[in-house]
């Protein structure tokens, strides 16, 4: 599968996989200069590349690094980002500060991951009924622990 990957700013790099088992790429910021992100602040940091799926079949997500959000509370704003095979601007990642300190967003530093994967489209049809399961409709703390 190819992923064209433009880049759009002088300061953007290009994502890069860090090992052969790594499950996404690294985003880094291409900011000008450092980002500080007060406690509960949202910002939005430019990544400098735009990218070109090879077609509706496949979309780019973008997920939280688990460094940030565990040793310092920052991860993305919207939960995961959602980029769609025809999007062809600048990916940009949400970033909120969950702890009680600042953090500061350097220029080229792994910000977010972005994972391709495969889309199945659903053929929706509306129904009166479901079928029965042993769940039925439990929601939350239904199956164990909440």
């Amino acid at each position: 599968m190819e992923l064209k990957i433009k880049t759009v700013r002088p300061s953007a790099r290009v994502p890069a996989y860090a090992t052969p088992g790594s499950a996404a790429m690294d985003l880094c910021a291409a900011c000008e200069e450092s980002v500080a992100v007060a406690p509960g602040q949202r910002v939005m940091i430019p990544t400098g590349i735009a990218i070109e799926l090879p077609g509706p079949d496949y979309v780019a997500l973008v997920f939280a690094r688990s460094s940030l959000g565990v040793r310092h509370g920052l991860t993305l704003s919207n939960g995961v980002g959602v980029i769609d095979s025809d999007y062809r601007g600048e990916i940009q990642v949400g970033l909120i500060n969950l702890s009680g300190e600042e953090y500061v967003v350097q220029p080229g530093e792994r910000i977010a991951q972005l994972a391709v994967m495969p889309v199945a489209h659903a053929q929706i049809t509306v129904t009166d009924t479901l079928s029965d399961t042993g769940r039925g409709e439990g929601g939350f703390g239904s199956t164990g622990k909440f």
